[in-house]
């Protein structure tokens, strides 16, 4: 699913705007007033009303709460953008290295505003504690309409980056972020940027070398487990060490037993 480019306000917001008032209300009152209301106060303590106050308390405390920055779980590289070599017609790649900084197991998913000129492998995953991976976008590359070549600009193209805190064991599936999405975590909503490939610069040489890096990652994935059981020769004969020594040392016993006859 594509995001917006605007985002919308956060509920949180309406939240603040409605605590604004009672905040306003208690610094403008008057002396006599709050006598009054201390009065009072003292008065609904009495009665057993103070278990109301107590709980708007604990409500105010709640949505406070909910309006700090969710703790991030992840650490990207790059960590704002996302940068690919400006070459028109084609597609070309870019990676962003993903490294899980908590403590629990956490699963992560992509999401694009262009999802038919781009693609990621692997779209999402999970990560355990410390692990990282690199991932690698795909995008194509569209002519520009006025033959300009917007080099080391931004494009109008994000990349949105969610987090999701999950059980040791679980398999990833797209579908975790829409059944707990009340815990979605969004992490990074990374921009394009092009850069000139015939312009050496230190964002491109650290382009290169990630996207080697994830090559070389994928390429070990590829190959077959390394087999760590017996040896086998010919047509399923199995070398076993431990019965070659006992074959070695029945025959040596039987040559002493002749020998000794």
């Amino acid at each position: 699913m594509a995001i917006a480019d605007h985002h919308k306000p956060h509920n949180s917001d309406g939240k603040l705007w409605k605590l604004c008032p009672l905040w306003q209300s208690g610094t403008t009152s008057s002396s006599s007033s709050s006598t009054q209301n201390l009065h009072s106060q003292n008065h609904s303590h009495q009665n057993g009303v103070g278990s109301n106050s107590s709980r708007a308390s604990t409500s105010v405390s709640s949505v406070a709460r909910s309006l700090l920055p969710a703790r991030r779980r992840l650490r990207l590289d790059p960590a704002n953008r996302l940068y690919f070599p400006y070459e028109p017609g084609k597609q070309v790649k870019s990676a962003v290295k993903i490294k899980n900084t908590s403590k629990s197991y956490v699963a992560f998913k992509f999401q694009t505003t262009a999802p038919k000129s781009c693609y990621m492998r692997p779209p999402g995953g999970i990560l355990e504690p410390g692990e990282s991976v690199i991932a690698t976008v795909f995008k194509f590359v569209e002519h520009p309409e006025n033959n300009e070549k917007p080099v080391d600009q931004k494009s109008k193209v994000k990349f949105k980056i969610m987090s999701l805190k999950v059980k040791e064991g679980v398999d990833y599936v797209p579908e975790l972020f829409e059944e707990q999405k009340d815990k979605v975590t969004i992490e990074r909503i990374l921009r394009v940027v092009f850069l000139d490939p015939e312009r050496p610069s230190p964002a491109l040489e650290k382009l290169k070398r990630q996207l080697a890096e994830a090559e070389a990652a994928l390429e070990s994935r590829k190959k077959p487990p390394v087999e760590t059981g017996p040896k086998v020769v010919g047509e399923g004969l199995v070398i076993d060490e431990w019965k070659e020594r006992r074959e070695k040392y029945l025959a040596r016993q039987q040559v002493e037993a002749v020998d000794s006859v």
